[in-house]
């Protein structure tokens, strides 16, 4: 295997940790809450975090995949579909070696950036992107009478729950996607080729729902827009 390929390989595999970082701040914010409160609902998270409650949800699959979180069953009175609880596993030091283990994979995606070169390091960039969007739709439901914006609502919110906060706008007579954060955080900056990785995983999502349009297009910030609009081609 050539260097090349092993620094492609690192690049994928780092690109997908970072896509699922803790360093996003509503999911910081559900872990420290769920770490004081034990026994907190996802109603009670979405509360807390002035989200929606699906956004919570899916930040807390992503804890319990991690081992940080558990899932307990909490007992109700009243008729209806058991609630859920939720309770951290944590450990001396669980947030700074987070924080740590995040410093660290943007030390490894960067020098990886730097010897795959901007046009090979962007067609990868991509892929992954386009890759993990396909896998996220099966979250979605597209329902084709709704409005476009509706639609691009709900890609919006699965997007903030990786760490874009994002939503769904008119611009002029478009819909688009405007995010406000980025998980790759200063890393985009250094390396605008990264914003291949959010064009992806708009495309993916449109792929995996249906046979929509899903050629994306991507003003950033990190080269020089004054916001991250990605619009349908």
């Amino acid at each position: 295997m050539s260097q090349t390929d092993l620094d492609a390989g690192l690049f994928d595999a780092t690109v997908s940790s970072l896509t699922h970082s803790f360093g996003d701040r509503t999911r910081r914010a559900v872990y420290l809450f769920v770490r004081e409160n034990p026994g907190a609902t996802a109603s009670a998270l979405a509360e807390h975090c002035g989200v929606h409650p699906n956004v919570v949800r899916h930040h807390l699959e992503r804890l319990v995949e991690g081992g940080y979180v558990v899932a307990e069953p909490v007992h109700r009175s009243t008729v209806g579909r058991p609630a859920k609880g939720y309770r951290a596993l944590e450990t001396a030091g669980t947030m700074e070696a987070l924080v740590r283990r995040d410093a660290l994979l943007v030390a490894l995606l960067e020098r990886a950036l730097g010897r795959l070169g901007p046009d090979l390091a962007e067609a990868i960039a991509h892929e992954v992107g386009v890759e993990y969007g396909r896998g996220l739709s099966g979250e979605l439901t597209w329902d084709t009478t709704r409005p476009i914006k509706a639609a691009l609502a709900s890609i919006a919110g699965l997007l903030s729950a990786h760490g874009y906060a994002a939503r769904a706008e008119h611009d002029g007579d478009e819909i688009v996607v405007v995010a406000e954060t980025c998980p790759f955080g200063v890393a985009a900056q250094n390396h605008p080729m990264l914003c291949a990785v959010d064009r992806g995983l708009l495309a993916g999502m449109l792929e995996g729902v249906g046979p929509h349009r899903s050629a994306v297009t991507l003003t950033s910030r990190a080269e020089g827009a004054d916001a991250c609009r990605h619009r349908l081609g």
